[in-house]
Order: C-alpha cells, then sequence, then structure tokens
C-alpha cells in the first residue's frame, strides 16, 4: 500500500511538471535558507563546547560605573583579585590567570632568527592549563608553568619556531619575547597539541604568569592595585559541583564589597558562562551578536513559513484537477484517512526533491554572502548534521504543508467530485477566508521587508554624504611598534616626508576617526569656580591636524611640547562660551597637569556617526605613538604611493609587516555590519516577494477556476477583456491594502529601532511607505492581470457547452 501511495505520487508529479516546478522553487528557496542559518547558529554555539566540565567554568566579568547612570561590562578584572579570589570563595576548584600581551616580537636568540609580531601570546598561570585541558606532547603539566621565567608553546608554533625538530627536543630552548615594556627571556618547559575544534582561545606562546612578579612589572602591567582595571587581565575559575552561577555571583558580590568598602569607585564582579564568550568579548574579534542571530532564525523561520503557505496555497487552488481521481477513490472504497495519508506521501515526495534542490542553492547562498559569514566558518551540507535538519525539516514541512490540502481534498463529494465540482459553501467559507489570509500574510512580511531595507538604505546613503570635519581623501596609515624607539619613528616620518608627493606626516596614537576612544576628565577655571568636563583625548603631534585637514577656527598648531593642547568647539560649547578666541591662552587642569589651550579646532567625527562628537582635548605625548599617517598628492597615482612608502617602512623597520591602509577603508569599515545587515534583508525581501507572488499566483489561479464560467456568461452579455479582467483583480487590491496596513507598523518599529542607533539619522520616510505599497499592488495587478486575461480572452462556448 505505501509503495502504491508513493508510486502514484511520482506518477502526479512528472503528470504536473509546472506545479512541480513552483512547489520545488518555492520551498528549495525556504529550506536552502534555512539550512544555511542552521549551520550558521550551529557553528556560532559551537565555540569551546568541547572542554571538560564546560558548564563549570566561567570568566570573571567587572562591572564598572563609567560616569553616572552609564554601567559598563568588561571582561577584565583587578590583578589583586587573581591573587584572592580561591582564598575568598570556597566554591572555587581552580583559577585560572590570563594576561593577553599586544603585538610581541618573537624571535629565537640560538638561530638568530626574528619570527615577527604576534598577538597570540599571553601570561598563564598553571591553573589555566588545569582548567582549559590540553593534549601534552612534552613537558609536565604540573610544573611547566610554575617558574619564572618559563614558557609553554603549541604544535603551530612549534613548526614555525624549530622546523623539524620534534617536541622534546626543543625543551630548555630559550625564545625572546619583546613587548612595549620589556625584553622577555624564557625556556620552553612545554609543548602542547592545538586544539581541532572550534575555539575562542587562539594562543600560542603561554609564559608564566611568575615572570611579571620576577621583573617586577605588576604596575606595568596594572595588576598592582585594585583600584586599576585592566582588561588584558583575564582570570577563569572552575566551580565546584552543584555550586552554580548564582552563588558564585553571590559569592563575587560579597568580595567586592569587602576589598572596595573604602573606595570612591564600587565595581562588581559577575561570572560569565564559558559558552558565552563567544558572543561578548574574545580575543581575535570574531564575536558575533546573539541578537544578529535570532534574527538570522526569525527570518529564516518567516521565509520557510511563507513557502509553505505558498504551497496550501496553490494545492488548494489546483485541487480541481483532483476532484475526479477523489470521487473515483471513495467509490471503491477509499476512506478519508488514506486520501489524507496519499496527498501527504506526494507532498513528502516533493519536500524530499526541494530538500535536495536545497542543498545547491544553500552553498550558492554561502559563496555569494561569503564576506557576510564568519571568517573561519565552514559548513557541508551533507554532514550528518545537516543530513538530520533535513530530515526533519522535511517531515515537519510536509505536515505543516501537506495537512490542510489533504483534508480539503478528503472532503470532497463523491458525487460531485466525479462531475469535476467543487464542494461549494453558501455564506462563510474558511477555505477562502484561509487562502486570502495566508496571501495577506504572504505580502505583510514582503512590505515590511522592503520597506526595512529601503530605509536602512536611505540612512546608510544619508551618511555617506554626511561632512566629517577633516579630509579622507588620498589619505594613508601604517601601524608601527608599540612603545617602539621613539628616533625610529621620527626618522621614519622624516623619510616618507621627504617624497615629492607626500603633503604632510603626522604621528600619533590615534587615526584621526577610529573606533578607539580614550576619556578622561578636565577641570577648567570657570567665573572662579572649578568646572568638570568629561572629554575625549588623542595624542597627536603638531602635524595631525594639517594633515587631516581639520579646520583651525583660533589660536595656533601645538608646537610639540607637552603642556600645549588642542580643543574642539563642543568643549566650548561645554564651557557657554561663544567665541573660540575666548579659550586661547586659558589653563586646564588634565590628569593632574595645568596645560594651557593655544587653538581651538573645527567639530570632526573621531569616531562614527552614531555618536555625538563629545568635547576633545589633543595633547602631545610622542612615548605612545605607533600610528604614522600621510597625506598624499591627489596628483599622485595611489597604488605607486602605496607601494614606495611600504618600501621604505620596510627599510626603516625591517622586521615589520605593516602595510599602509587608506582612511576612507576604515571609514568603511564603520558601517560593515549595518551593511551586512542591509544584503541580508534585501535577499530576505526578495525571497519573500519572489514567494508571495507564486502564491498569488496560487490564490489567482483558485478564483479564476472557481469563476471561468461566470466570466464566460459575462462576457456573453457584453463584458470587455477589460472590465472581465478588472472584476478579477478588485480583490487582490483589497488583499494587499490590508497586507500594507498591517505592514506598516512593525516596519516602522524595526526601522525606527535601528535609526535610533544613530546620532545623525534620516526623518522616517513616511513617502517610501507609500512608494513601496503601490509597487506591490502593481506587481500584484500584473501578476494577476496577465493570469486572468488568457481565460478573459477564452472562446465563452468551449467553457459554457457542457451547460
Amino acid at each position: 500500500m505505501l509503495k502504491n501511495y508513493f508510486i502514484i505520487a511520482i506518477r502526479n508529479i512528472r503528470r504536473n511538471k509546472l506545479r512541480t516546478l513552483v512547489h520545488v522553487l518555492g520551498l528549495s528557496l525556504g529550506i536552502a535558507i534555512c539550512l544555511l542559518i542552521f549551520n550558521v547558529v550551529m557553528h556560532a554555539y559551537s565555540f569551546d563546547r568541547f572542554h571538560a566540565d564546560a558548564d563549570r567554568i566561567f570568566r570573571i566579568n567587572t562591572l564598572e560605573e563609567w560616569e553616572e547612570g552609564n554601567i559598563f561590562q568588561t571582561s577584565g578584572t583587578n590583578g589583586p583579585l587573581g591573587e584572592v579570589i580561591d582564598e575568598e570563595l570556597s566554591m572555587i576548584e581552580q583559577k585560572g590567570r590570563l594576561y593577553s600581551l599586544f603585538q610581541v616580537m618573537v624571535a629565537i636568540p640560538e638561530q638568530n632568527k626574528v619570527i615577527g609580531r604576534s598577538d597570540k601570546v599571553a601570561f598563564a598561570n598553571p591553573g589555566f592549563f588545569e582548567i582549559f585541558q590540553r593534549n601534552w606532547l612534552a613537558g609536565n603539566p604540573q610544573t611547566a608553568l610554575l617558574e619564572p621565567n618559563s614558557a609553554v608553546i603549541t604544535e603551530n608554533s612549534l613548526e614555525k619556531y624549530f622546523p623539524g625538530l620534534e617536541a622534546n627536543e626543543i625543551l630548555g630552548k630559550e625564545i625572546l619575547w619583546v613587548d612595549a615594556s620589556d625584553s622577555i627571556y624564557a625556556q620552553v618547559k612545554g609543548v602542547v597539541a592545538d586544539y581541532s575544534k572550534n575555539t575562542d582561545f587562539i594562543f600560542t606562546d603561554f609564559i608564566s604568569f611568575s615572570t611579571i612578579a620576577k621583573n617586577e612589572k605588576e604596575e606595568w602591567y596594572g595588576l598592582h592595585s585594585w583600584n586599576n582595571l585592566n582588561t588584558s587581565n583575564q582570570l577563569f575559575v572552575k566551580i565546584t559541583e552543584n555550586s552554580g552561577k548564582a552563588n558564585l555571583d553571590k559569592g563575587l558580590s560579597t568580595l567586592a564589597k569587602k576589598y572596595f568598602n573604602d573606595s570612591e569607585s564600587h565595581p562588581e564582579y559577575v561570572g560569565e558562562e564559558l559558552s558565552e564568550i563567544h558572543f561578548s568579548e574574545n580575543y581575535d574579534d570574531t564575536t558575533i551578536s546573539k541578537t544578529l542571530l535570532n534574527g538570522l532564525v526569525y527570518i529564516g523561520f518567516i521565509i520557510l513559513l511563507l513557502a509553505c503557505l505558498n504551497f496550501i496555497n496553490l494545492e488548494t487552488a489546483l485541487a480541481i484537477n483532483k476532484s475526479k481521481e477523489v470521487g473515483i477513490r471513495k467509490t471503491l472504497g477509499s476512506n478519508r484517512g488514506q486520501l489524507i495519508f496519499q496527498f501527504l506521501s506526494e507532498t513528502f515526495v516533493l519536500v524530499l526533491l526541494a530538500s535536495g534542490v536545497s542543498i545547491f542553492i544553500a552553498d550558492l547562498i554561502k559563496t555569494y554572502f561569503a564576506g557576510y559569514l564568519p571568517a573561519n566558518f565552514e559548513a557541508s551540507f551533507l554532514s550528518p548534521l545537516s543530513l538530520f535538519f533535513l530530515a526533519s525539516n522535511a517531515i515537519l514541512v510536509t505536515l505543516v504543508s501537506g495537512l490542510y490540502p489533504g483534508f480539503v481534498l478528503a472532503n470532497y463529494n463523491p458525487q460531485r467530485a466525479l462531475k469535476g465540482e467543487l464542494h461549494h459553501e453558501h455564506g462563510f467559507s474558511f477555505g477562502v477566508f484561509l487562502r486570502k489570509n495566508l496571501a495577506v500574510l504572504q505580502f505583510t512580511a514582503s512590505i515590511t521587508f522592503i520597506i526595512m531595507v529601503l530605509v536602512l538604505t536611505s540612512q546608510l546613503k544619508y551618511i555617506s554624504s554626511q561632512p566629517l570635519g577633516f579630509e579622507k581623501e588620498a589619505v594613508m596609515y601604517t601601524n608601527l611598534p608599540f612603545m617602539g624607539e621613539r628616533d625610529q619613528r621620527e626618522l621614519l616620518a622624516d623619510r616618507i616626508r621627504n617624497e615629492s608627493f607626500v603633503q604632510g606626516v603626522s604621528l600619533s596614537n590615534n587615526l584621526v576617526s577610529s573606533n578607539s576612544i580614550w576619556t578622561s576628565d578636565a577641570y577648567v577655571m570657570v567665573d572662579s569656580v572649578e568646572q568638570q568636563l568629561n572629554v575625549h583625548v588623542m595624542n597627536v603631534d603638531s602635524a595631525f591636524v594639517s594633515v587631516n585637514g581639520i579646520p583651525l577656527l583660533a589660536g595656533r598648531t601645538a608646537n610639540n611640547v607637552g603642556n600645549e593642547i588642542l580643543v574642539n568647539r563642543n568643549f566650548l560649547k561645554a564651557m557657554g562660551a561663544t567665541d573660540p578666541q575666548e579659550l586661547i591662552g586659558l589653563s586646564i587642569n588634565f590628569r593632574a597637569e595645568q596645560n594651557t589651550i593655544v587653538g581651538v579646532v573645527e567639530n570632526f567625527n573621531a569616531r562614527n556617526l552614531k555618536e555625538e562628537i563629545m568635547p576633545m582635548v589633543l595633547i602631545y605625548q610622542p612615548d605612545y605613538y605607533y600610528l604614522l599617517t600621510a597625506k598624499i598628492s591627489s596628483q599622485q597615482n595611489l597604488a605607486f604611493a602605496k607601494q614606495r612608502l611600504e618600501s621604505i617602512v620596510q627599510e626603516v623597520f625591517p622586521y615589520e609587516a605593516s602595510g599602509f591602509n587608506f582612511m576612507d577603508e576604515v571609514l568603511e569599515g564603520f558601517y560593515e555590519e549595518d551593511r551586512k545587515i542591509q544584503g541580508v534583508l534585501g535577499f530576505a525581501a526578495g525571497v519573500a516577494i519572489l514567494i508571495s507572488i507564486l502564491g498569488l499566483f496560487g490564490l489567482s489561479s483558485f478564483t479564476i477556476a472557481q469563476r471561468t464560467k461566470e466570466v464566460s456568461i459575462r462576457k456573453v452579455l457584453g463584458a470587455s477583456i477589460l472590465q472581465v479582467v478588472a472584476l478579477v483583480s478588485k480583490q487582490y487590491v483589497w488583499l494587499v491594502l490590508i497586507s500594507f496596513t498591517l505592514a506598516s507598523y512593525p516596519a516602522y518599529y524595526f526601522s525606527n529601532k535601528w535609526l535610533q542607533e544613530y546620532a545623525y539619522r534620516i526623518d522616517m520616510p513616511y513617502l517610501l511607505y507609500f512608494a513601496v505599497g503601490a509597487g506591490v499592488l502593481l506587481l500584484a495587478l500584473l501578476v494577476v492581470g496577465f493570469h486572468s486575461l488568457g481565460v478573459a480572452r477564452t472562446n465563452p462556448a468551449k467553457v459554457l457547452k457542457s451547460e
């Protein structure tokens, strides 16, 4: 019996090629999108799930009040907390300390070989490897990081630093790490295997934490005081069984009150589950937003639901073609359950076919959206997990899509079915009501997506046209060694400045606009009263203003003197002054030192346009410069200039691999996430409108099939083709208008919520809403009009000859 059902299903599918094509296209698009999103979500949630007792591992986060009412959470902790946490809290089974280093130069003294700079070097204590266990290729896990100037490296570093040697052969060999403060020589005491599964712990070189104490660098690394919070200093704990996060947070709260009772700052500590690190702060900027992930899931669900609704609409519309088959089966003794199962079998075969096609479509979508996906994302759509998803999804989609059309067919009256007539109901018809509302839901989703995409596009176009207060064209920059030799930086700046195509060179630790920010308090005497201002601090040289084309309102640029500073117009405004000249010569207390304002510059957007411009102070601290910015002549070939400048950098800093980048690329990167959202929503809107049009085709097919004889009679009585088309099409005008009304609020809500993230934003473009509604209505009328035109042109005699 089951075999018979599937044979008949395959025959029906082969016989109705157009119907099959429409079904497979709609369903495969929905399934492909869900398959890709499923793999993205599973990838995001796969990080660091493989550690033993992962549910008992927590990273300690700090809650700090930045300014009144503004609480921020950071993964950094105060240094002394790592010393006492296991003594203060009995639930701590093990503690792991990690201090990540930035741009460390690695060298092998024995080979006189410089490896280059790395961001994968960290200090760690032995407890770190107790919590995050690894396969040890050489060395003793208990003692490898106990002594100062000891190190453990991974298999990856082994191959890079000592090619051709085995793990046991390098024990005792020395490696030199040069960071901003010191040169650290350490002996290799252990080699561990690299993680083979997804992890956020990217570090390959681990120096013993006790090395810091031996070198008396606690103050430099910010580990000396409870009042110093360093984001590089991370603390992990493994708690005892049955302790739980609530008890950990309670213990941490008690601990914080004990050590900060007499302090001006009152930070709080909370435990962050290991599984949450990938969604908050990790070590290689691959953090993914849970909000974005949830948004993708909702979009996938909506698209698949629209495809299912489209299937229901089409099957109920084409049910008249199966009426005789149903009548014969019922006459021969088939019961209602058998007919429903027969239709579900046919639906299941269609869904299986669509699932197979969806694998190829998902791969195409993955290729097209490669730039939108995580950098380390790899998905096999034929993996056991993907195939399990497809199988489960096929069963669910079969039930959602096939049950209602199956019930409709099974309920046909055999006598009327054998005559090719559908069962007519007088008054309210649930079937008609359902089909129309399914179409309304489809168009509501489509219109919502389209409006949101266009609002987002308008905002991105708006910000790209806004003046930023500085010049961004033909400006290039390069990274220099952090706290490297000052003489070398000056030599590089002079050599680049002497190039004929270079109009100016500036050294700083800030780009004119970036995602980084340094804030502090400045104190100014106003009418004999000291006024405190929260300011944005930028550390730059005297050429910074001219190189970046920032207008000078009053005074002069600084002379590379430590106590001379510049401020911006909003600093002037915050003081309640109006004339920039009033500030020249004014003394302000900044970082416990007196500084003199020598110039006032125009406001410029040192951050992205999602933020207001803060009062700003430009200071001079050359020891902390690690960026060089060059303004290139507009007549110069930029590719040649880039190549030439990079060759100069290589001559001055032979071991540095940093090249030059363009400023306008940095500015584009500010809104990369929003452009990704725009692309995803645009794709979703295109798929949604395609599926909606297919659904409209199904609904109009049903209506036209129902009203074929009516149309023929009207033609006999003198109705024109235009009148017939208008008769069939007018009900769809109401459907689209209802859809537009329903879509307006969610489109407004989500668009407005997104726009609120921008300090500089467009007004809500309400006319755009009506334009989208009119466009969708026109598209719907075109589809229905062309569909009904064929019936309107049919000879009435062919339709009415059986009457």
